[in-house]
């Protein structure tokens, strides 16, 4: 490294120290202990300290991949992430069209954008919790207003979180109504990007807005699609707050319909007594999402367009 490389960074670590210290406290170093908990069979109830052998710790605890062994061997595993990957097809879809639609209807020359800006980011800023008790109370089958409402035309609506059919589509709706005003204002920020002037042309050439939309607007908008669809689908595999405050007292929902992978790190972590096996949990998830995220990456070249 040259001189000017060596004093550029004596320069900049004195900036750089407090967030490289909080990445490294809060980051890094979780990620480590937490491997080195997953080949042990730690119950989450003895004290662990780092500066007090924690490796002499790891080395009596150690199981080794049996925790993995024995959650890639159990049922409920398979019928968890069958259900984050039942959430994920219903959910991305329609929140990648919803979302796509706001930010249509935001860019749009209207007096109204910015009320609608605000409409539609407010869930946002909502916390899970209290969205969650708001949802919880809009399809509750008996003083519910989603269900009265079907009752006045004629229709009788299901029992919602309480039906083993309906309780993850619940789920679902719940989640796009919270998720889609971020994902319209990414997509909003990708919409204005786009030079006017291929509209122009187009116009000029006799083009419909229809074919507009898909000859200029998705192509040019395919990088932003796909990145709001990759960190859409990293967040569905995180799937956890929602189910634990909407579906009955957090037990994931009649006869487990909304058991996820999240759902089940917190429960053999923090209710089980099964620390090691929470954190083995945990690391086949982050694989999972990997692979996932790689086959989108390897995707990537037949669709996405990055010459604006």
């Amino acid at each position: 490294m040259s001189i000017q490389g060596r004093r550029g960074i004596r320069v900049a670590l004195p900036y750089l120290l407090p967030s490289l210290l909080g990445a490294l406290l809060f980051a890094i170093l979780p990620i480590i202990i937490s491997l080195m908990l997953s080949v042990t069979n730690w119950s989450g109830m003895s004290r662990v300290r780092l500066t007090d052998g924690f490796l002499k710790f790891v080395a009596e605890h150690f199981v080794g991949l049996e925790n993995s062994k024995a959650i890639l061997g159990d049922a409920e595993f398979w019928r968890a992430l069958s259900h984050n990957l039942y959430f994920i097809v219903l959910y991305l879809p329609l929140m990648l069209a919803l979302s796509m639609t706001a930010a249509l209807i935001i860019n749009a020359p209207n007096r109204g954008a910015n009320v609608y800006r605000v409409v539609y980011y407010l869930p946002v800023l909502t916390s899970w919790v209290a969205g969650s008790l708001i949802w919880k109370w809009l399809l509750s089958p008996v003083y519910g207003p989603i269900n009265n409402f079907l009752a006045i035309i004629g229709i009788e609506g299901p029992l919602w979180l309480q039906s083993e059919v309906w309780a993850m589509p619940s789920i679902v709706l719940a989640s796009i109504w919270k998720d889609m005003g971020f994902y319209a204002m990414i997509l909003l920020g990708g919409l204005k990007s786009i030079n006017t002037e291929y509209y122009e042309a187009a116009r000029i050439d006799g083009a419909s807005k229809a074919q507009m939309f898909a000859r200029i607007t998705l192509p040019l908008l395919s990088s932003v699609l796909f990145y709001v669809s990759m960190l859409s689908m990293i967040n569905a595999f995180q799937l956890f707050p929602q189910v634990m405050v909407m579906t009955k007292d957090g037990n994931a929902g009649p006869n487990g319909a909304t058991m996820v992978m999240v759902e089940r790190i917190y429960k053999y972590a923090f209710r089980y007594g099964k620390m090691g096996y929470a954190a083995a949990y945990s690391w086949i998830l982050f694989v999972i999402i990997m692979a996932f995220t790689y086959i989108q990456k390897r995707g990537e070249k037949r669709w996405v367009n990055y010459d604006v």
